[in-house]
């Protein structure tokens, strides 16, 4: 797993479970981990790759839960009606692009990157895949 820096206060799993029912939302349990151990921040290998036609991005910061500029709420409020239903930010790139956690049953635990100036016909064309799971991104950031 890439190091972290620059993390937020720690929090515990009422808040996870308080902002999950506020929200109505499960979060994978890989991902409820890494807000428990750092909830949020800057990794220290951010680089990822989208996809061969699109190359590659890096993870600016991870939002965490609480009072904090980037926090979970105040990006869920503000993106919530832009990306597909069923996803959830937890972090964004340099240029404003979105990274997703799937959390309803389809993309469950999935993660995508959400490219915001890319007009889709359907629902999913500005959606790129990352990783299945929360742990396989985090571990394959260089």
């Amino acid at each position: 797993m890439t190091s972290m820096r620059n993390t937020n206060d720690p929090i515990t799993l009422e808040d996870i479970s308080r902002f999950e029912q506020k929200y109505i939302l499960t979060l994978s349990n890989q991902y409820k981990d890494f807000l428990l151990k750092y909830n949020g921040g800057y990794p220290q290998e951010s680089s990822f790759k989208i996809s061969e036609e699109e190359g590659e991005s890096l993870v600016n910061k991870f939002y965490g839960i609480g009072d904090m500029k980037g926090n979970l709420a105040k990006v869920y409020d503000i993106i919530e009606d832009e990306i597909p239903e069923g996803f959830l930010s937890i972090a964004n790139d340099p240029s404003g692009k979105e990274i997703l956690l799937g959390v309803n049953q389809e993309f469950n635990g999935k993660i995508y990157l959400w490219m915001h100036d890319i007009e889709p016909e359907d629902e999913m064309d500005n959606m790129f895949i990352l990783a299945d799971d929360f742990s396989e991104f985090i571990n394959d950031l260089y």
